[in-house]
């Protein structure tokens, strides 16, 4: 009886030692560069220290576009990842045809609702379920500027509207290209939020959340446009087409004053072995100080065979591990995704990132950006997207954008 009991616990050790070997996660995802490559890297080693193997699916491209390709196939084929690298509204739209897991669990042993603002859990969360852990947050109202531009132009950085078109015009008046930008319409959607967003938080929600049809076609848009076509006349005749790393590079090398990007241009100027507050100066687009625009990486969880799960979750609690949230975040340029992680380890940028960060969540002002699929469905930024390019290129005048804003809204519903 006692060997027969032996053996029978022997067995049933065995199977599970068995079933955590062969635990493992396939994830598909698009960080292919070094350095986050590199961050990503932290996370696999943590799951395979627990005995999940990791099978990377990288698919190169830094949109995502091609990622979601693929994916599709694999979904319609029967064979989803385990987890996928998401951003926003493309999380709700899988989650709406029913292909993601439940999270509940390990979420809620690990108070994920305590610390992860609302406004990111509206993306991590459908009927209720988190169906996707966040890795991260990057912010889309920002500007850079070259220290020394702005010094010779005054050396006070812009708080409001009228101060950048000051500082502007003395960089031009001092021989620089003043505001360096890449005429591409996810670029010129970018500026474009940060734009309307200066004009009240209110405003944007109602015009670019809520798409309001009053709001869209209002006077105040009608100034926001007139403010893209000031913008307009401080960027460079060979605008169009241009990389965004590249117009960083502008700014880096003293060619122009200031860059309107989110916050992984950051990265450009700490490769370049540039530091905040010396060399280079981080701010928010004068007049959204105590807002931010988010758009934040997450790991959406498929719906996978039960004796996936537990690796799963696994995978999902290790993303939200605070020591991972950093590693991450150090190199991406983003914050974590997590408010109660300390500041510590983070640059002058990444110190104002949080703390803005958690200020916004406080005040209800945390909105998600348009241009980065958090504020409005693809198809609805892709006519945002063609009436602002349009207007920026000198298709229509300000009131007429409006105008027609308001109609390729309506029309992509």
């Amino acid at each position: 009886m006692k060997l027969k009991l032996a053996l029978s616990m022997t067995t049933a050790l065995a199977l599970a030692a068995s079933a955590v070997s062969a635990a493992e996660v396939e994830v598909l995802h698009w960080w292919t560069a070094g350095g986050e490559a590199a961050a990503l890297n932290v996370l696999k080693e943590d799951l395979e220290s627990k005995g999940v193997t990791w099978k990377d699916m990288p698919v190169a491209g830094g949109s995502g576009v091609e990622a979601m390709t693929v994916l599709r196939a694999r979904v319609t084929s029967g064979n989803p990842p385990t987890a996928v690298q998401m951003l926003g509204f493309d999380i709700k739209d899988w989650a709406a045809e029913g292909f993601l897991g439940d999270l509940g669990d390990v979420a809620e042993a690990e108070g994920w609702s305590e610390v992860v603002p609302p406004a990111l859990q509206e993306f991590s969360k459908y009927d209720g379920k988190w169906i996707a852990a966040p890795v991260n947050v990057h912010s889309t109202n920002w500007m850079w500027i070259n220290k020394s531009a702005l010094d010779a132009a005054g050396g006070k950085a812009p708080e409001t509207w009228e101060e950048l078109i000051a500082v502007l015009d003395a960089m031009k008046a001092n021989g620089i290209i003043p505001l360096a930008h890449g005429g591409q319409a996810w670029q010129d959607g970018t500026v474009f939020d940060s734009v309307v967003l200066g004009l009240g938080d209110d405003f944007y929600k109602a015009a670019i959340i809520d798409q309001d049809p009053d709001a869209l076609s209002s006077e105040k848009m009608v100034e926001a446009f007139k403010r893209m076509e000031v913008l307009r006349g401080y960027f460079d005749e060979n605008f169009s087409g241009r990389d965004w790393n590249l117009a960083s590079a502008m700014v880096i090398n003293g060619e122009a004053g200031m860059q309107a990007m989110g916050d992984w241009a950051k990265g450009e100027f700490v490769k370049a072995k540039q530091v905040p507050g010396e060399d280079f100066v981080c701010i928010r687009f004068p007049g959204t100080q105590g807002s931010v625009l988010f758009n934040s990486d997450q790991f959406a969880m498929f719906d996978v065979s039960e004796e996936q799960v537990e690796a799963q979750k696994m995978m999902a609690s290790a993303v939200m591990n605070p020591d991972f949230q950093v590693a991450f975040n150090l190199v991406k340029g983003s914050v974590p995704a997590r408010t109660d992680i300390p500041d510590t380890e983070f640059d002058a940028c990444g110190k104002k990132g949080m703390a803005d960060l958690a200020e916004a969540a406080a005040n209800g002002t945390l909105q998600g950006s348009m241009a980065h699929g958090h504020g409005a469905s693809s198809n609805i930024k892709s006519a945002i997207f063609d009436v602002v390019t349009a207007h920026l290129n000198g298709e229509y005048g300000a009131e007429e954008a409006a105008e027609e804003l308001a109609a390729a809204v309506e029309a992509a519903k």
